[in-house]
This record gives C-alpha cells, structure tokens and sequence, in this order.
C-alpha cells in the first residue's frame, strides 16, 4: 500500500460518486420532463396529480410508451450488442456503451410515460456504465473495479431516490454480498456523494407522506402472524416476475404485444388509476390507510398483475419499488382486517411493516429493504422491533421455500 495508490484509489471513488449522481440528476431531470410533457406535471402530490389527466390521455400514453417500447428494444435486441445486468457487469464482463445507453433511454421513456414497472433499474445501470469505463481506464485491480461498479450501481440509486444509505447497504449486500472496510467504505463514500450531486435536481423530502408511528402490543402480535405470510405474497410475485421475464415476445412479436399490454394497463387506469408508474402512488395509498379495504385488494391484484405483464410484454425495467408498494397495500390490507377484532394500532403501521418486509422478501436482502423503507418515509425507528420481526418471518419463509422448490427440482431432474 503506497501514497500514489491510496490517492489514485481515492480519486476513482471520488469520480464514481460524482459520475453516478451525475447519472440520477439525469434520470430524474429525464423523468420529471417526460411526466410533465405526458400528463402536465411535475413532482409534487402524485395521487392528487395522477387523477388531473384525461381518460384518454392514459390510454392514448400508455398506449404511445408501449409502441416506443416495442420498436426500441426489438431494435436494441435485433442489432445491438446484448444488454448486460448490472451483476454480470459486477462479475466482470464489460457493459456494451449503445446497447445499454438505449435500454436505459427506453426505461427512462416508458416509466415517464406511466408503466407499470419500477424506475430504479436505469439509474444503477447508468451509474454502473459510468464506474466501469472509469476503473477500466485508471487501470484498478481486478478486485478494485468490482466493488467500485457495484458502488456506482448502488450510488445511482442513492441518487435517483435520495437514499444515500440505502444506496450503500444495497451495494455492499446485495451486490458484493460483502462487508468489509474494502467494500463499506467506497459504498458509504459513492452514495453520500452521488445523493449530494443528485440533490441539485431532486427533492430533499421523503419519498412518501408518512405520519409518526407508534409501538402498539397489537402492532407487535401482527407483526409475528403477518411476516410469513408476506413472505408466502413476495414469494409469489418474484417467481411470477421471473416467470413473465422467461416467457417475454422474441423477435418481431414484440411490436405487437407491447403495444397492446400497454393499451390494456390503460385502460385498467381509468377506474383504477394507483397502479399507473412504479407503485408510488399504490404505497402512498397504503400508507394514507383511508382508502376502502375491498379496493386495495384489487389494487394489489392489479399491480401485481400489471407489472408482471409489463414485464412479460417485454419491457426492462425494476421490481423494487412496486414490491414495495405491494407490501405497503398488502399491509394495510391484513392490518385494516386485524384492526375489526384487535384494534389498537394505525394502518399506516402495518403498512410501513408489511412494505418493509415485502421488500426484504423479494430482494432476499432484509437489511437494504429495511434502510430504504426507512429513507423512503423518515420513519420507522419507534417500530423497529415488529418490522424486524415480520421481516425475519418473511424473509424465512421465502428462504424455505425456494429451498424445498429447489430440493423438488433436484428430484424430478429438472435443471
């Protein structure tokens, strides 16, 4: 270990951070312009913003994001060089620079425009493009290079959210799978720098309006029940998430597809118009705890639903923010049922516990989802013992699970 190499290293990480709340400030510049120019607005409340639109300016949105979509990706996958994930990309195989900057552009487009599906995706690829070219031309190790691409993937996020936690305990958990000085420090380091950066453009506040809460004996019995069978809920969504994802239009039959998906999600928008973009607006109902409890059950049928067909129709995009959602209107679900014979608690509660434990389930990563739900509101410290709790039910029974799915395909001889 010498001065030149603290100093270069030093440098490196200083320019990922930069380079990845570079990447946020645009995604959410990008975003924000293209929900303004498609709906009329901008940041601000987004279920009073999300009713202002027409109709048919849903549909006809949708509608347009879908044929985009379609002729966007069947292009990139017909003559670019195949996309590579953010993990491969971490595993140490190279990001192709037009194939990726048009995956991200396309993401950008169709979530602006009102998909169903999470926006995440583009700002971690986006900050990962960027720290791969810069450690490959400053010549880092091997070893260097892997943890500063999964800091510039995890620093995107902080940015794009306003997560700077978040953002590190996602790198340094979900895509190092290690803790270490070696990995902690370049995490916190990256992501305090791209959320400073980002902040230029994005909102300081929470993500969501979420009022105090309180530990309640009620809150800490359900909690107990509910974790497992959020788990069962998250389970289930992941593996029809990656069974849309296997059985997405190849070819040619995406232009039709896409389009025609999308068309429906906007149809299904005029009645129901929560289950439009990434899930804001569905967690924002959870979290409300006002809205009729026959409702949010179909809202979470839909945007399960929705997103994994949004998925399915081919599109890129992510799941963390709608596995969020999910959560929170699943929570206010069971908790607003519990409160009929066991009252004593708030239904926002069982929503910032049920979405904690969702999250955690469906990235398999309880301490990310744990961070990023408590940035995402500026709550949850007073609750932290049954969020804890439901999280270690949740996350326990996807565990079991996928172990005794895996144990019955070893049987069977399926690969």
């Amino acid at each position: 270990m010498t001065a030149s190499w603290i100093a270069r290293l030093t440098a490196v990480t200083v320019l990922v951070g930069i380079g990845s709340g570079i990447a946020g400030l645009v995604v959410s510049f990008l975003l924000h312009g293209l929900e303004h120019l498609t709906y009329g607005f901008g940041e601000g409340s987004f279920l009073d913003e999300l009713a202002a639109p027409s109709n048919t300016r849903r549909v006809v949105a949708l509608t347009l994001a879908g044929i985009i979509g379609g002729v966007g990706w069947w292009a990139l996958r017909r003559w670019a060089k195949p996309v590579v994930s953010v993990e491969a990309t971490v595993a140490g195989k190279p990001m192709p620079l037009i194939g990726s900057l048009g995956n991200i552009a396309l993401q950008i487009v169709i979530v602006g425009m009102g998909a169903s599906i999470g926006r995440e995706v583009a700002p971690r690829e986006l900050g990962a493009l960027i720290a791969n070219w810069l450690t490959r031309v400053t010549g880092v190790s091997s070893r260097e290079r892997r943890i500063l691409v999964a800091c510039g993937a995890g620093a995107g996020l902080a940015a794009v959210y306003d997560v700077p936690l978040g953002g590190a305990i996602f790198s340094v958990e979900i895509l190092l799978a290690e803790l270490s000085l070696a990995t902690a420090l370049p995490a916190i380091a990256t992501s305090a720098i791209a959320a400073i950066v980002a902040r230029l453009v994005t909102s300081g506040s929470p993500l969501y309006h979420v009022p105090s809460l309180s530990l309640s004996p009620s809150l800490l019995i359900w909690s107990i029940i509910a974790g497992p069978v959020i788990g069962f809920g998250a389970f289930g969504f992941v593996k029809l998430a990656a069974l849309a994802t296997a059985h997405r239009p190849r070819g040619w039959v995406i232009l039709v597809v896409m389009p025609l998906v999308f068309a429906a999600v906007g149809f299904l928008s005029i009645p129901f118009p929560e289950i439009l973009g990434n899930g804001r607006a569905l967690a924002q109902t959870g979290f409300d705890g006002t809205a009729p409890l026959g409702l949010i059950a179909i809202l979470v049928v839909l945007k399960a639903l929705t997103t994994t067909g949004t998925i399915g129709a081919g599109a890129a995009g992510g799941t963390l923010t709608p596995s969020l959602a999910l959560g929170a209107a699943l929570g206010a679900l069971l908790g607003g049922l519990w409160l009929l014979f066991f009252p004593g608690s708030s239904i926002t509660a069982f929503a910032f516990v049920a979405a904690a434990a969702f999250l955690a389930a469906s990235l398999k990563a309880p301490f990310t989802a744990l961070i990023l739900v408590v940035e995402f509101s500026g709550q949850g410290t007073a609750i932290l013992v049954p969020t804890l709790l439901a999280i270690a039910g949740s996350v326990g029974v996807t565990w079991m699970l996928a172990r005794h799915r895996a144990h019955t395909r070893g049987l069977l001889g399926v690969a």
